[in-house]
This record gives C-alpha cells, structure tokens and sequence, in this order.
C-alpha cells in the first residue's frame, strides 16, 4: 500500500526533527566524562605548556576535567596516530601543529595519512622563532654567522626536536646560505636548549618564550627573528629578512590546533570549536599566550580545514627542497 505524499512528508519531518533532537541531546550531554587530550611532543616543551593553558580554560567551560597525554617520538607520528584510531565519541583529542603535514613526506612508508585521517576541530595559536647562538661562536650578525659557517665548514652543530619546525628552519637555513652545519636531532627541543647551554651544540632556532630568559641573562646571543615584523621581546634583534636571507621562516613558522578521530559526530566538533574559541577570547588564556610569544588564531573547523589544506600543499616541497630527514 501506497504511503499519500502528505504523510510521506509529515513521516520524513518527523524523523529530521527526531535526528535534530538525537544530535542536541547528544551534544547538552557532551562530555559527561574525562577528555584525554595526547600531545605529540615531550613535557615541558613550549606546545606543551600550550596545552596546558588551553585546557584549563577549556576544561572549566566544559565541565568536565581535561588530561594530557604526551606521546612523543617519531617526528609526532606516534601520538598522531593514536588519535587517528581512537574511539570517535570526542573523549580523545589531537593538540598538534605543522609536524601533521610533515608526516607524510618524512616517513613516507607509514600505513595511515595524518592530514586524511582526522578531523578538524579548532585552531589554537600561531608564532614565529629566534635564531641563537652559544656565547662561544663569535658572531653577532647572521651574515657573520654565515661566513664563520662557510670558513670552518661543519664545525658547528644545529640542534633542534626530529620532524619539528625548528628542524625544517635550520635545514632551510643551510639550503639557502650555504653553510655545512652538522644537524644534530633530538628527541624534544628542550633536550636540544639543554645541550646549547652545556655547549655541545651550537645553535638552536626556538620560541622567545623558550630562549627569552636565556637571551636576557646572556647565556645565548640571539641573531634574528623569523616573523614579518621585530619581535616586541626582541625590538633590537632583526627580521631574517632584514638579516638578508627572507627565505629562511615562513610567517608564522608554526601553529598548533586540535584535532579529533574520524567520524567524531559533527555536534560534539562544533560544540568543542565554540568553547576552544571562547577560551582563546579570555583575557587571562590571551596573556598566557603572550607569555610564549603566540598569537591566538580562531577559526570556524571549516576553515581550519582549509587552512590546512594550503599548509599541506605548501610544506612538503619546501621539506624535500631542505633535503629534511626523519633521522
């Protein structure tokens, strides 16, 4: 028997305004339990201490307590892919940055694809680097830094975290002067600051809020910035390009944003991405940040989707062109 148009329409009505009811009763119950929150990177580093502040902002907008889970190694590919397997309900979550499309290119043979294999749920922030050197490499200009470099080749050594930013600007920095400097990879870029300071390496790029104390207090010399603009921590250290090598930096460098697991239902992403975004609107998280030298950055999860789209067109022929290395 023939279901008549008119109940046809009213039936399908029914079901949508059932599904809207199902998705806002799902999403007034979202979390109604601890949220785990992996980090890729090690504790104590800068993106670290972003998660931190983050989600305490966030934890008290939800209600619910946040926890942080560092899984370090593997350029990121580690804890990156623990979230690309996790249970899609929104209780387990991705805080990472520019690594999640460096994947791919440098470790080529992994069995899944970060940028495909998660789903967009907030940006967080945005910040450039400083270039440093240890007290005993006299130079103070990158010019003089270059040349040292070219006179004495691979007699200083690069230190920096495997698969981060800091690694592809100091592989970029190399490309484009022409200097053979040793790179030395470390497991976390704090490991990398505490060889600096104990002289086994040489220079490092990092946060200003990283290396500011260490500047101020002369145990490193800071050489330039890699923003568009003098850092306001740094007025009296140059641009790159004011230095003359606008190659070296990206503008920003670096980003970081939450991610979830595939098919995480669309309410909870969009409810995560509104209180994300009214955490990085308070005055107490917006000084937090300013104390890492970040710049918070709020999108919709459309448009960080788009946004990371471009950033996994524009990195890989710049990783491949710096000749990066997983190890």
């Amino acid at each position: 028997m023939k279901c008549p148009r008119r109940q046809f329409l009213q039936l399908a009505a029914g079901v949508a305004a059932l599904s809207a009811l199902s998705q806002t009763a799902r999403s007034q119950a979202y979390p109604s339990k601890p949220v785990r929150v992996i980090v890729p990177f090690t504790p104590g580093s800068p993106v670290d201490a972003l998660a931190r502040m983050v989600t305490q902002q966030l934890s008290t907008r939800l209600g619910q307590s946040i926890v942080i889970d560092n899984r370090p190694g593997a350029g990121s590919s580690i804890g990156t892919k623990a979230v690309t397997t996790a249970n899609p309900d929104g209780y387990t979550l991705l805080l990472t940055g520019p690594s999640l499309v460096y994947i791919p290119t440098l470790y080529p043979h992994l069995d899944f694809d970060p940028t495909r294999s998660l789903a967009p749920v907030a940006t967080l922030c945005s910040w450039s680097h400083v270039l440093v050197v240890a007290p005993s490499v006299q130079v103070n200009t990158v010019a003089e830094l270059v040349a040292f470099a070219r006179a004495s080749p691979n007699k200083l050594n690069f230190g920096f975290g495997l698969g981060t930013t800091p690694h592809l600007l100091a592989e970029t920095f190399k490309l484009v002067t022409g200097a053979e400097i040793n790179s030395i990879p470390y497991r976390g870029g704090a490991q990398a600051v505490t060889d600096l300071l104990g002289g086994r390496i040489d220079l490092n790029f990092g946060t200003t809020a990283t290396l500011l104390p260490l500047i101020q207090q002369r145990k490193v010399r800071a050489l330039a910035y890699t923003g568009v603009t003098r850092s306001p921590d740094l007025p009296d250290v140059q641009t790159m390009t004011e230095s003359g090598f606008p190659e070296v930096g990206y503008r920003p460098d670096s980003w970081q944003a939450v991610l979830a697991p595939p098919g995480t239902p669309a309410v909870v992403i969009s409810k995560l991405n509104r209180e994300i975004n009214e955490s990085l609107k308070s005055p107490t998280l917006k000084a937090a940040l300013a104390t890492l030298g970040f710049e918070p950055k709020i999108t919709t999860p459309e448009e960080f989707a788009a946004f990371l789209a471009h950033e996994t067109d524009k990195f890989p022929p710049i990783i491949r062109a710096a000749g990066l290395k997983p190890d």
